[in-house]
Formats: structure tokens, sequence, C-alpha cells
């Protein structure tokens, strides 16, 4: 694979993040912090894309001009460096919003100062060569020029200097999935610099009458790639992660309630929705299967035995003395019994002998009733004695 397509892969890559982040955004288009990862992805998108060799020259032949696409990735570049600073300040965030904002206005004011500085050099200056590869190197002499391209490495130098100290201090003091994205951006960091190095590097060996271009255009270029793919995934590690966490989280109680709900499941209205396929949303499935035991146990009410429920209550709390899981214990032997009485046309208690159910207002006391459901010694007992008994033998 070439250069060029390395910078059209990671361009396409780019965009494509861009587009889902853009679906996150119409959700919530007041987030500036959003908005700031929108602006982030889209313009890393957009140097690479321009970058590539191809698309220099494409440039270069539809401006006019030899080696007018520099200056114009070289703005591109030094946006993204400012957007990424202005990211960081607003992920970051800040009690005083004022010194957030003055911030956010000192960075974006100093990188728009660079962007109108690089055009107006490369016009003052002559570039007549046209250069794809090795610009910076083979006008590393020229009047102007020069200025036009140390100036563009530093305020590179500069962003890849800030976002490393920064992501390393903040990685200090966060935990999990987003100390991981901070050591993400910092290593891409690291690599930037690293590639800012092997710039300096290469023009300063010109200066001094030295070649060493193959670290500007081979080395430089394979460092800014992998630097860049580490910054963006380091942005979106930490949405992701935490979307995949709640999935994960979701799915999970979703199995866990699998007991109660078969439990309950022939005494669902049928008015109420069927069960959502597997293909749809875990936490709308979660949320429907939450739904339909809440509306069960409410219509099970006078169906619900106090004499069960503290039977087994003083069973379970004599065998292993938790009171909460003696409750949750009981309140699950009284739901089997109440579906077994309800399907056998049995007897509705009047509220002075009837259970209450508590323990189905937190969702992880739903998942411990469903426990209790599945493993309780005593909850099988309960079917056990309503089953029918089986044929007679001979």
């Amino acid at each position: 694979m070439t250069a060029g397509d390395a910078f059209l892969c990671a361009a396409g890559g780019l965009f494509v993040a861009t587009a889902l982040k853009l679906r996150a955004l119409r959700k919530n288009p007041g987030d500036p912090l959003l908005r700031a990862v929108c602006a982030m992805l889209f313009v890393a998108a957009l140097l690479f894309l321009a970058a590539a060799p191809q698309h220099i020259a494409a440039m270069n032949d539809l401006i006019g001009a030899p080696n007018a696409a520099a200056p114009v990735v070289y703005c591109i570049m030094t946006a993204l460096d400012g957007i990424i600073i202005v990211l960081l300040i607003q992920w970051r965030g800040n009690e005083d919003e004022r010194r957030t904002r003055r911030q956010t206005r000192l960075c974006l004011t100093a990188y728009a100062a660079v962007m109108a500085a690089l055009p107006v050099l490369f016009l003052l200056g002559d570039a007549p060569v046209e250069r794809l590869r090795d610009f910076d190197t083979y006008y590393a002499n020229t009047p102007l020029i020069r200025e036009m391209i140390v100036l563009y490495l530093a305020a590179h130098s500069v962003a890849a200097a800030t976002m490393t100290v920064l992501c390393w201090r903040w990685a200090r003091q966060v935990p999990g999935i987003l100390r991981a994205g901070l050591l993400m951006i910092a290593a891409g960091a690291t690599g930037t610099f690293a590639y800012d190095v092997l710039k300096y590097t290469a023009v300063f060996a010109r200066w001094t009458g030295h070649d060493l271009d193959w670290l500007s255009s081979r080395a430089a270029f394979a460092v800014s790639g992998v630097s860049a793919v580490l910054v963006a995934a380091g942005f979106l590690v930490p949405p992701v992660g935490q979307v995949a966490s709640s999935s994960w989280k979701a799915l999970r109680r979703f199995r866990q309630l699998r007991p109660l709900w078969l439990e309950i499941r022939p005494e669902i209205p049928p008015t109420n929705p069927r069960a959502m396929g597997w293909w749809r949303s875990v936490s709308l499935r979660l949320t429907q299967r939450e739904r339909d035991i809440h509306d069960v146990v409410h219509r099970l009410g006078p169906y619900f035995d106090a004499a069960t429920g503290r039977a087994v209550y003083a069973a379970a709390l004599a065998e292993h003395r938790e009171r909460r899981r003696a409750r949750e214990e009981a309140d699950a032997a009284v739901i089997a019994a109440a579906v077994l009485a309800k399907r056998a046309a049995g007897p509705v208690f009047c509220p002075g002998r009837r259970w209450v159910v508590t323990s189905v207002e937190d969702p992880q006391d739903l998942v411990r009733v469903a426990r209790a459901l599945a493993r309780s010694p005593r909850v099988r007992a309960i079917r056990g004695a309503a089953a029918p008994p089986g044929p007679a033998r001979a």
C-alpha cells in the first residue's frame, strides 16, 4: 500500500467516525463537547484527504500554481491542532465557565492568526518547482517559504506538547475507560511530536548543508498516520466504551430477569405488546421486560397470600439470617404461588390477608427476586405442591 492509499484509508475511516458522531449530534445539538468532537473528526479526515500526494497534485492543478496545496494542507493541519486543544479544554471542563471560554477564545485566536499568516508567507515567497513529497526540505532555505514551514511546525509542536502534557496529567486523575482514552491521545500526541522532530531534523539538515530528506518524506509520513489514528481513537473510545458498557449491563440484567419473566409470562395481558425481537435495542427490550413484570405483579396483588409469605420468610431467615434475602425469597414464593392460584381460579385474599411484595421497586431487587425464583428450594416446593399428580401405577 502506498502512502497515498494509506492516507485515503485513514480519511475514509475518519469520515465514517464523523458520520456516526453526527447522528449523536442531531439528538443533542447543544452539546459543545460533541460539536468539538465532530469538528475534530471531520477536519482530521479532511487533512488526510488533502495530504494524499495525488490530491496535492490535483489541488495544484486546480488552483493553477505549483505547490499551492502546501499552505492549504498546512492551514487544515493548524485548524485541527486548534480544535484538538479546544476539545481538550471542553473535555476537561472547569468550575469557572468564564475561564473555559477565555481559554477557548485565546486558543482559537492564536491558531486563526497562524492560519492567516501561512498563505500570506506563501504568496510573498517563491516556490516555482512543484514538490509533492519533499516540499519542506526542498524549500527549507527559501526566504519566507522557510518561515511558513517553521511557523506551521511550531504551531503543530505547541499543540502536540499541550496534548501530551495535559493528557498524561489528567490520565492520573480519572479511572476506567476515560483514562484509557486519555492515554491513547497522549500516545498519539507523543507520535505527533515525533513527527515534528523528524521534520525539524530534516529541515535543519538542509540549513547545515546535509541531506536527511527521507526523515521528512518517508518516516514523518508513517508516524503521522499512526499518531492521528491514536488521537482519533482516544476521543472515540470513552463514549463508545460507555455505550458498550451500558449495553452490556442492560443485557446482563435482561438475562438475569428471565426466570421472573418466565414465571409471570402466562399472566401478561394479551393487550400488551409482544416481546421485542433480538434485533431490537437491548435497553428497549429490558424496559419492556421490567414493565411487563411490574404490570403482572400489580394484577396478581389479590392472590398474594400473606400466610405463604410469612412461612417462607421465617424459613429463609432461619436458614441464612439475612432479612433482605429472606424478604426477596418470600416475595418470589408469593409471586409463584399467585400465578398458580390465579391459573387454578384460587381464592382472592382480602387486603388484611394479602402479602405486600416490596422487592420489585429497585431494578436490582428484581434481579434478586428472579434469582430466588430460579434457586430457592422453598419456591420449588410450592411449585411441586401445586403440580398435578402423575398417573397411577398399576
